[in-house]
């Protein structure tokens, strides 16, 4: 793991959920930039590495693997459901329809599979580099 440098954490009222990803990878960052320009959540995505210790330090193996939606210390949602929710926070119609969609039944299933896919394979997307890879379990 080659987590950014360690500095000042980002302080986030711990009732604010907030969207976690891993901001040692470029595809990632990319990935939220993306989402950010065309569907402005109100929601708040911040590199986990940046986060509070106390919320992170118990999601540590997950934070390497998935994005995770948290309030505080608390998982809301991980991988595809967080990235739903934190679409569906937009105050565009569309994406919280879009947002809405991704959340049905079996849609959702595919929408997972899809996610834990490009997670394994992040390194090879655009954007992504060799610091992108997922970690093999239990690392």
């Amino acid at each position: 793991m080659n987590h950014l440098a360690s500095g000042p954490s980002i302080s986030v009222p711990p009732s604010t959920p907030v969207l976690a990803y891993d901001g040692d990878c470029g595809f990632c960052q990319t990935s939220v930039d993306r989402i950010r320009a065309l569907a402005a959540p109100a929601l708040e995505a911040v590199p986990w590495q940046l986060l509070p210790a106390e919320a992170t330090a118990p999601h540590l193996e997950r934070l390497d693997r998935e994005v995770l939606l948290l309030r505080g210390r608390a998982v809301l949602a991980g991988g595809a459901d967080a990235v739903a929710r934190y679409v569906g926070a937009s105050p565009l119609r569309t994406y919280r329809v879009l947002a809405a969609v991704v959340r049905l039944p079996g849609i959702r299933a595919c929408a997972r599979t899809v996610y834990r896919w490009v997670a394994r394979n992040r390194q090879r997307l655009p954007g992504g580099t060799s610091a992108c890879a997922v970690p093999p379990r239990g690392v």
